[in-house]
């Protein structure tokens, strides 16, 4: 992570908050009221996996009497990563200075995106973190706590990233950020995205801020993680770490 140096940033422009969906029928309305209410100026994209529960649906209907809102319909559940990929290219198609990745459950409080959008006014990546100081989670079991300590922890160590949530999923990308990512190569997939972009910043000399946030355990719908996607993650990361490291050796041979 570097420090930004003397560069000068220019205006934010306006702020697109994606939050993809699959069955957040219970989540989706007050989500979405919350984005509104925290940050009036933003607009905010469902990206809806084609929820058999109808949030598509409320979606539409949030839409149709707020002009702020819009919904992206997608053709079936596809994952975390093809959802916000299809959501960042739709925002930077429409123009978005901004755009935000947000859960649909809550556990990413709206109330403080403005701290985010206030930090990302000096660097081109502001990533929610749950592990810097005055970070934390509120009613997780000490075992998700441990798991996902330990991903950041791994991930940072493996592929040398100096950042503490390297996992967590709220942030705030400048538009310029997004388009130097090479998002077209982007394949992975749940924690192991956001990792991925969180490293591709790093890589590129992108300036990335760690701004303490209070993560909430869901109240209402299932939680998403499941082994599969740790288990890709762990996949991942050791064989970018792997990579990244021969190829260093392989450099300087």
């Amino acid at each position: 992570m570097n420090d930004g140096g003397q560069r000068r940033y220019g205006p934010l422009g306006t702020t697109l908050v994606i939050i993809p969906t699959f069955n957040e029928a219970e989540n989706i309305k007050p989500i979405v009221g919350r984005v509104r209410a925290a940050v009036p100026e933003a607009h905010v994209l469902v990206a809806d996996d084609n929820s058999p529960d109808g949030t598509g649906k409320l979606a539409d209907e949030l839409a149709e009497d707020d002009d702020h809102v819009h919904v992206l319909h997608r053709k079936g559940k596809e994952g975390l990563g093809a959802a916000y990929l299809a959501g960042f290219r739709w925002g930077l198609d429409q123009g978005y200075g901004v755009l935000v990745e947000m859960d649909a459950d809550g556990s990413h409080q709206p109330e403080e995106l403005p701290r985010l959008l206030t930090a990302l006014k000096g660097a081109d990546l502001a990533l929610g973190s749950r592990w810097v100081p005055g970070g934390r989670v509120v009613n997780w079991p000490k075992s998700r706590e441990i798991l996902s300590r330990g991903g950041s922890t791994y991930s940072r160590l493996m592929l040398d990233v100096p950042l503490r949530d390297v996992t967590g999923g709220y942030r705030a990308f400048r538009r310029e950020t997004l388009e130097g990512l090479g998002m077209e190569e982007v394949a992975s997939q749940g924690y192991c995205f956001q990792v991925d972009l969180a490293w591709r910043a790093v890589k590129a000399g992108f300036h990335v801020v760690e701004v303490p946030i209070t993560f909430v355990e869901r109240e209402r719908g299932d939680s998403k993680m499941s082994r599969d996607i740790v288990a890709e993650a762990l996949w991942r990361v050791t064989s970018w770490g792997v990579g990244s490291r021969v190829g260093k050796v392989l450099g300087r041979g």
